[in-house]
């Protein structure tokens, strides 16, 4: 082999040589920048599920107090009426009270020649408080014990009579009129809303005797508090 080829084998072997560590620099830079980019989005990965899971601790937290406050009041709101039940439950008022008199004034006798009467009988099983409307308005209302009668002095006219059944009266109790208004004073229990048919009345007296049967409900026709109020 002669020297120019020996040279050339040797050039050859160095601008090779020269490449190759070239080509591995750039290899070394390009892993360099790819382990500088998985880094930065494990890095941030981690930071975003950090992130994730705090926002869910504080839903969590946020859903846990909501429920515990909702457990809360609703376990108080239980209390009151625990209470309410228990205070009022056997609470009566007199044969002829009226309850809701500062809504619907006292019951005026009648002081003219031209009178009739309704005279009602309650249950043995439930105290009742009857209103008697005239054109729509409450112009007579009574509380009536159970097992007991009242009767009420109207003048003769056309008048439709409501009985409100139930045990245990609470005074401070809300009752929804047509209006929207609302008076105070109902039952706590065993509440029943009955009617009869408008009647005119004309010297004569009508008498009531209300009796529970066996279904559970009363013998008048069904109704409510928007109706008898």
């Amino acid at each position: 082999m002669n020297t120019k080829t020996i040279i050339g084998i040797f050039l050859i072997l160095f601008l090779y040589s020269c490449e190759s560590n070239q080509l591995r620099q750039e290899r070394l830079a390009r892993e360099e920048q790819q382990r500088i980019e998985l880094a930065e989005r494990q890095e941030q990965n981690r930071i975003e599920r950090e992130k994730r899971l705090e926002e869910e601790r504080l839903e969590r937290a946020m859903r846990e107090e909501q429920e515990r406050i909702e457990r809360e009041n609703r376990l108080e709101e239980e209390r009151k009426k625990r209470e309410i039940f228990e205070r009022y439950i056997n609470n009566s008022l007199r044969t002829g009270a009226t309850p809701w008199a500062r809504y619907y004034g006292a019951n005026s006798p009648c002081n003219v020649s031209s009178c009739s009467q309704i005279v009602v009988r309650t249950p043995r099983d439930s105290d009742v408080v009857v209103t008697i409307k005239r054109n729509e308005n409450v112009v007579q209302h009574a509380y009536i014990r159970a097992n007991s009668s009242h009767t009420f002095e109207l003048q003769n006219g056309k008048y439709q009579t409501f009985f409100y059944y139930g045990k245990g009266w609470d005074p401070n109790k809300q009752m929804r009129r047509a209006d929207g208004t609302f008076i105070l004073g109902g039952f706590i229990s065993n509440e029943h809303f009955g009617k009869d048919d408008p009647e005119r009345f004309s010297n004569q007296i009508v008498t009531y005797t209300l009796v529970l049967q066996q279904n559970g409900n009363f013998s008048t026709r069904p109704s409510n508090s928007m109706e008898a109020l």
